[in-house]
C-alpha cells in the first residue's frame, strides 16, 4: 500500500494546484513528487492554500490533514504571518508567541496520528539578507527549529539554504521577494529531498 505524504502551507506550497489536473501545483511539491517517482511508490498530496497563516492551517487541520490519515505531513508556514505585518499592518497580527502556541498544537495532532512530521523553515521575505521582512522572520524560524527538536520532527533548513544563496548573489530566487521562481522551487525541493528522503524511505 502506498504511503501518503501530505504537504501543507501557503501559496509557496499551493503553487497553482487548483489549475493543475493532478492537484500538485507547479512548485517544489511537484518537483519532489517527480524525484520520488524514481525511487518508490508514494502518493503525494498538496494541501497548500494561498495567503494562509498559521491560524488558517488551524481552521482546516481536521479536514485537510487529520481526515486524510497521512503517513507523513510536511508543513511550510510562517511567511504570511510576517508579511501581513508589513503589507497589511491594520490586520490582526500573529506574533511569535501565538505562532508557536498554534504550531505546537498542530504538530501534536500529527503525532496523535502516528504520522512523521516534517517542519520546513520559512524561506525569505525580499532578496536582501538585512530586509525588514527577513529580520522579523527570524523569531518564527527559530520557533520552527525549537519545535522540530521538541517533537523529534525532521527539520528542513530552507531559511538557511536561501540565505546562503543570497550571499552568493547568483540568480533570482523569487518573483516578488516571496513567491518562488523555478530556481527558488528547485532549491526548496533539493533541500527537502536531501534532508528527508533517506529518513522516510
Amino acid at each position: 500500500m502506498k504511503q501518503k505524504w501530505l504537504f501543507i502551507g501557503d501559496s509557496i506550497t499551493d503553487s497553482g494546484r487548483n489549475q493543475d489536473s493532478e492537484r500538485l501545483g507547479y512548485g517544489y511539491v511537484r518537483m519532489i513528487r517527480d524525484e520520488i517517482l524514481k525511487k518508490d511508490a508514494v502518493e503525494i498530496i498538496n494541501k497548500g492554500v494561498s495567503g494562509d497563516r498559521i491560524t488558517d492551517l488551524e481552521e482546516r487541520w481536521s479536514r485537510d490533514v487529520l481526515s486524510v490519515q497521512p503517513d507523513v505531513v510536511s508543513i511550510s508556514i510562517g511567511i504570511n504571518d510576517v508579511w501581513r505585518q508589513l503589507d497589511h499592518p491594520e490586520m490582526d497580527q500573529i506574533m511569535p508567541h501565538d505562532f508557536k502556541k498554534i504550531y505546537e498544537e498542530l504538530v501534536e495532532k500529527v503525532g496523535s496520528l502516528g504520522a512523521k512530521c516534517i517542519l520546513m523553515e520559512p524561506t525569505i521575505i525580499e532578496e536582501r539578507i538585512d530586509s525588514i521582512g527577513n529580520q522579523k522572520l527570524l523569531p518564527y524560524v527559530e520557533i520552527v527549529r525549537q519545535l522540530a527538536v521538541k517533537y523529534d520532527a525532521i527539520l528542513v533548513p530552507t531559511h538557511i539554504a536561501f540565505i546562503e544563496e543570497l550571499k552568493k548573489d547568483q540568480g533570482t530566487l523569487t518573483t516578488d521577494g516571496v513567491h518562488m521562481t523555478e530556481t527558488g522551487n528547485q532549491l526548496m525541493a533539493k533541500i527537502w529531498l536531501e534532508t528527508c528522503v533517506d529518513k522516510l524511505l
